[in-house]
């Protein structure tokens, strides 16, 4: 069960699968066996050698309550230290939702040397926030802050009431392992509002970028690939934010296709 430490802070990864390396970083409350209950491992494993990375504050990793813990240069150490670790000079690198988030605003503007592509999904990375946005962000705020009093049950049952439908079983477990703190820091840095709109010309490194036509994000998603040189987006109408990730069956056909063309 391999951990690297970054600056005090030990960061719990795990490896599958041979080939070219993929880093995979999950969504915000969610661990690295993300990409195994919904089937993602099963499938990359075949062709690529996976790090699956529990993300500070999450799963395994350390969950320090400090926020200077949660810088975006933070995160991209994290990364850094475990591909060094692995003796890796280059890798690909997949992120959903707050997993994209860093891959936009750590990977991309403080590690890009070290990967040779970007798939990124569920998030927006524009220097505008949409009103929509804004009521996802702060409600989560507002469940966190109770979550700190109640226990994280209340997470879950406000996820139930926004996304109309019972939270996956399967991720109770991982949820309720979570701590509230963390993840109001978490929250509050995700919703910064720090932009990475003019470094998107610079992100010349091959780009999948996707997001559900449904998900509060799609329209920053779209509106940032646009702005990339070598980005290609794909949308998947009528889904939200997590029936997109979930939908497995859907994204990877287009993920092994990006992965095989850039990986030739």
């Amino acid at each position: 069960m391999p951990f690297v430490n970054n600056n005090g802070v030990k960061i719990h990864y795990e490896v599958e699968g041979q080939g070219p390396p993929l880093v995979m970083q999950h969504g915000l409350t969610r661990s690295l066996e993300m990409w195994r209950i919904w089937g993602y491992t099963k499938e990359l494993k075949k062709d690529y050698q996976l790090i699956l990375v529990d993300a500070r504050g999450h799963g395994q990793s350390d969950k320090p309550h400090d926020p200077r813990a949660y810088t975006y240069e933070m995160f991209a150490g994290d990364y850094l230290t475990i591909l060094d670790d692995l003796g890796i000079n280059k890798a690909n690198y997949f992120g959903y939702s707050m997993g994209a988030a860093i891959g936009f605003k750590s990977i991309a503007r403080y590690a890009l040397s070290r990967f040779s592509s970007l798939i990124l999904g569920g998030i927006n990375p524009m220097n505008y926030t949409p009103e929509t946005e804004k009521q996802f962000w702060n409600g989560l705020v507002t469940t966190y802050e109770i979550a700190i009093e109640q226990g994280m049950a209340a997470y879950i049952a406000y996820m139930e009431k926004r996304q109309g439908r019972p939270y996956d079983q399967r991720f109770i477990p991982i949820a309720m392992a979570n701590d509230p703190r963390v993840l109001l820091q978490m929250t509050r840095r995700l919703a910064d509002g720090q932009s990475v709109e003019e470094i998107l010309p610079a992100i010349n490194v091959p780009c999948l970028v996707f997001a559900a036509t449904a998900d509060a994000f799609y329209p920053g998603a779209k509106e940032a690939a646009s702005l990339m040189p070598n980005a290609t987006f794909v949308s998947f109408p009528g889904l939200d934010h997590t029936g997109c990730i979930t939908s497995t069956g859907l994204i990877l056909p287009h993920i092994k296709k990006f992965l095989a063309e850039v990986n030739k």
